[in-house]
């Protein structure tokens, strides 16, 4: 299963996922996009809402960019 997610780093508010009307996801995250650190939170936030291990989680695309594909591995 692959998902569209556009990420917002830095954020003061807490971290989060909002499922928008299109079938994307925008994700806030307080993690700042320096060194991966974003996406490794990405990761973690995705991993703790759709119960799924990280290791099944994989950036497949926009690995340094806000909009990212993220697949979920079965």
């Amino acid at each position: 299963m692959k998902l569209s997610v556009r990420v917002k780093p830095g954020c003061k508010s807490p971290t989060r996922l909002e499922m928008q009307a299109d079938g994307s996801y925008v994700a806030f995250l307080q993690a700042r996009a320096h060194d991966g650190l974003a996406n490794q939170a990405l990761v973690e936030l995705l991993s703790d809402e759709l119960h799924v291990p990280k290791s099944r989680i994989q950036v497949v695309q926009g690995a340094r960019a806000r909009q990212k594909v993220v697949e979920i591995l079965e």
